[in-house]
Order: structure tokens, then C-alpha cells, then sequence
């Protein structure tokens, strides 16, 4: 058996394979969660590098992904606040007004969809999410009163979003300037993406199991019922998004733009201006979209593999 065809065999499964690594071996992530903004940095150089300035606009599909991530997260936590309580109506919002992963083009280029749509709602994702949050916050039993100013919690959000995004896009955009070759070469490299995102994986479901363990044992069935709810909102987004995406000639962008959440992000605003413990539902988050995003990676590489062999 080649390299070659060793890596198309475990490709499928990798993602799950990250996911227990991250489980079994959380106890020692803190470790290396140093290099999580190094690695999707590289992956969304490499990224960006698969697209010219010229690709790099919003359309409408974007701004119906932004009304749907605006909006609907305060519909839901309304909704569900009668409902469940609190802690799930914050839960629930939260996964919802999280922006997009930083990481979600690398996915989407995988997927074949197109990276330079999924770029471009990616920055007004993260943008919109670092305006409306403090807003939102004070509208849900956030804590933005607890000495912490609009301007302030804009500018901290932002502060951990805009680097991780702006930083690549303008490496990539100088590269095809200044040196087209290098920009192509690099394009090319997008299977290396594949692997940083699963090292990634590895350290975001080690500090989501470390968390949870962390809380009490009379505080389980609400955790549940919290990780329940954020897999069907998962569900939910990813099929809101799937069907914009559909009127648009693209289900994959728009599928991984309204589902694929920046749940590192989500966590600390959780535990920073909500109740602590909504933060489990990004964390569970991370499960749920990663099972999701398995299966789809999974099809995708069988059928590419069908449609390899079945030509002449």
C-alpha cells in the first residue's frame, strides 16, 4: 500500500480519530493550545491563497446568512426561555450569534465548494458578530454591566477575531501581487489544511471535556439537555444554511457559513458574559459540527474516489 493511498483510507476518518485524541488525552492539552492561532493561520494562508482579490466580495447570500445569524439568535433564545430556562436560552443563543470558524474555508475547500464566497461572509460573520454581541448581550442577562463598556467588549472580541482572519487574507492578497508563483504553489498545498484542522480539532474537544468534567455532578442533566439543544441547533443551521446556499449554486458555502461556528470564541463569550455554564453548549458544539462535518468529508472522498475509478 502507497503513502499515497494509506492517506486516502484514513482522510474519511481523521476528524473523528482527532476527536478521541482530544478526548482521551485532554489532560494534557494545555499543552499545546499555544499553537492553535499558528496553526489556522497557516491553514488560512494556504486557504486564501486559493483565491484572487478579484473573488473577494460579499453577494446576497451573505447578507442572508447575517440576517439569519442576527437574527435568529435572539428569536431562539425568546423561544426557549419559557421553554427550558436560562441557561438553554443562552446556550442556544450563543451558538447561533457565533460568527463562522476562521477555519470553515479550509472545510469548504475540501468539500469543493467555493472558498472565496465562504471567505467573504466569513470576515462579515466575525465583524457583524464583534458589533451586535455587546447589544445582544444586554438584551439576554449578559453581563455588560459588570464594568465592561460597548466600546470595550467590541474591541475584545474583536481583537481575538480580526488577527486570525485580516492576517492571512493579507498574506495571501501580498503573495499574488508580489510574488504569483509562491501564491499558486501555496495554493496547492491544501491538503496540509486537512491535517492542521485536525491537530486544531484535537486541542478544541481536549478543552471542551476538561470543562465539563470540571462542573458539578448535580449540574449533569441541565449539561445535557444544553448539549442536546446545540445539536439540533447545529443541525438546524447547517440545513438553514444548506438551503440559502441552494438558491445561490453553492449549498456547501452556504452550509458551512451558517453552521461551521467559531466555538472557541463562543465559549469565552459564554463564560465571560452569560451564565457559565451555557458554555457547554459550544462546547458541545464542537462535537456536533465535526460529526457533521466527518460525514460529509467522508461522502465527499468516496465519491471522488467512484468517480476516479470509474474513468477510463
Amino acid at each position: 500500500m502507497t503513502l499515497s493511498s494509506l492517506q486516502q483510507k484514513i482522510k474519511p476518518w481523521m476528524l473523528l480519530i482527532a476527536m478521541a485524541c482530544g478526548i482521551f488525552f485532554h489532560n494534557f492539552i494545555s499543552m499545546i493550545e499555544w499553537i492553535i492561532p499558528y496553526l489556522i493561520l497557516t491553514m488560512l494562508t494556504i486557504t486564501f491563497c486559493r483565491i484572487s482579490p478579484r473573488e473577494f466580495r460579499p453577494g446576497p447570500m451573505a447578507w442572508r446568512l447575517m440576517a439569519i445569524q442576527a437574527g435568529g439568535c435572539l428569536v431562539l433564545y425568546y423561544a426557549l426561555r419559557p421553554l427550558a430556562g436560562e441557561d438553554v436560552a443562552q446556550a442556544a443563543f450563543i451558538c447561533v450569534l457565533c460568527p463562522t470558524a476562521t477555519a470553515a474555508p479550509v472545510v469548504t475547500g475540501m468539500l469543493g465548494g467555493n472558498v472565496a464566497r465562504l471567505t467573504s461572509f466569513s470576515v462579515i460573520s466575525n465583524l457583524g458578530a464583534a458589533i451586535l454581541a455587546p447589544l445582544f448581550f444586554s438584551m439576554t442577562g449578559g453581563h455588560t454591566n459588570a464594568g465592561i463598556s460597548f466600546a470595550g467588549t467590541s474591541l475584545a472580541i474583536g481583537s481575538r477575531v480580526a488577527p486570525l482572519i485580516l492576517l492571512p487574507l493579507g498574506i495571501a492578497f501580498t503573495f499574488y501581487f508580489a510574488a504569483p508563483k509562491l501564491h499558486k504553489a501555496i495554493g496547492k498545498m491544501q491538503p496540509l489544511s486537512f491535517y492542521l484542522w485536525s491537530i486544531s480539532l484535537i486541542v478544541a474537544v481536549g478543552r471542551s471535556v476538561s470543562f465539563a468534567i470540571a462542573e458539578p455532578a448535580d449540574k449533569i442533566p441541565e449539561m445535557a439537555l444544553i448539549a442536546a439543544t446545540a445539536g439540533v441547533v447545529c443541525l438546524a443551521q447547517f440545513a438553514i444554511g444548506r438551503h440559502i446556499g441552494a438558491r445561490f449554486g453553492d449549498k456547501i458555502s452556504g452550509s458551512q457559513g451558517l453552521g461551521q461556528k467559531n466555538t472557541i470564541l463562543a465559549i469565552w463569550l459564554a463564560l465571560t458574559y452569560l451564565n457559565p455554564i451555557s458554555s457547554i453548549g459550544p462546547a458541545a458544539y464542537v462535537a456536533w459540527q465535526n460529526i457533521i462535518n466527518s460525514a460529509q468529508i467522508f461522502r465527499h472522498s468516496r465519491q471522488s474516489a467512484e468517480g476516479s475509478s470509474a474513468k477510463p
